[in-house]
């Protein structure tokens, strides 16, 4: 693995090749160094432009679906990995992506069976291995974990069987507690003010509140200049205008909504209470901060 100082000099050397020729491929390159080092807004905006001026640059796409998977945006990340496949045509490489990409989505019958058939005919690469183990653990995990709940008398929730359609009964869930680390996940129920404590304290947070059902901001930690109020009320309005397009659609309500602009990225997610609106800067890490995030809200039925 390169380490943070080659990858800053990898983006120096890029950014001056870049900056003589506007439509070098280089592009990719220097947006897959900026996804390592952790700048997943840099990356996919050097990235997204990069691939407005050469649509078929098969690598390009490659990195857009990894940057787009690190960001937890499960459905572009497929999406640019199968653009990928059709400009340079099926590769190792970019099956064991699509593989990954399926277990973060849940479906682990689609991941094992293609994992499979890359493990036949490379038996030696561990990170095929790695995650076959992974797609084939995780469901037996979750079944033990429902097991010892209705044991316990906890409610069982239906559980598809490994092997199944992957149809989960929450398979965000499921990757994120595989993938939480201990103590990422609270033991109890964490209270609004608890969790709106936690994450403002997280690097690149800028602002949290907790909006109530009648859309009035009952508890806030804000650091920036813009007044958390309106930005309460704008979430709000947007996501009400979000239900009655959706549920018009036959989508459903709005559980979460992701708004990137320029400057900062807004996520709002919903519990039982009302909504809980986030607020990050550019430095950092979404797709890192999404988890940590669904974890503390498991509690508060956010998640």
């Amino acid at each position: 693995m390169a380490s943070a100082s080659e990858i800053d000099s990898r983006i120096v050397k890029c950014q001056k090749i870049l900056a003589q020729d506007p439509n070098s491929q280089i592009f990719a390159a220097l947006a897959e160094a900026m996804r390592r080092k952790g700048d997943l807004e840099k990356a996919f905006r050097v990235c997204q432009n990069g691939l407005k001026v050469h649509p078929s640059y098969g690598s390009a796409h490659v990195v857009m679906a990894k940057i787009n998977l690190d960001r937890q945006l499960f459905d572009w990340a497929e999406i640019e990995a199968r653009k990928a496949a059709e400009c340079d045509g099926w590769t190792r490489a970019t099956e064991l992506l699509i593989a990954e990409i399926h277990i973060y989505k849940g479906e682990f019958q689609p991941a094992i069976k293609l994992l499979t058939k890359l493990h036949e005919s490379d038996p030696a690469n561990s990170q095929i291995t790695k995650l076959l183990e992974i797609a084939r653990q995780i469901p037996q995990q979750h079944q033990a974990l429902i097991g010892e709940k209705a044991v316990s008398g906890a409610h069982k929730a239906p559980v598809a069987e490994p092997g199944g359609t992957g149809e989960l009964a929450d398979k965000t869930t499921i990757v994120t507690d595989a993938m939480a680390t201990p103590e990422d996940k609270p033991s109890t129920p964490l209270s609004v003010e608890q969790i709106l404590e936690k994450v403002i304290s997280l690097p690149g947070v800028d602002g949290t509140l907790f909006i109530n059902r009648e859309g009035l901001v009952v508890k806030s930690e804000w650091t920036m200049r813009l007044d958390s109020t309106v930005c309460g009320a704008i979430a709000l309005e947007f996501s009400r205008g979000l239900d009655q397009s959706l549920t018009a659609g036959f989508f459903g309500k709005v559980h979460s909504v992701l708004v990137e602009t320029g400057g900062h990225t807004f996520y709002t997610v919903r519990s039982h209470e009302g909504m809980f609106m986030f607020v990050a800067n550019s430095k950092t890490n979404l797709g890192a901060l999404r988890m940590k995030l669904d974890a503390l809200l498991l509690g508060q039925g956010g998640c």
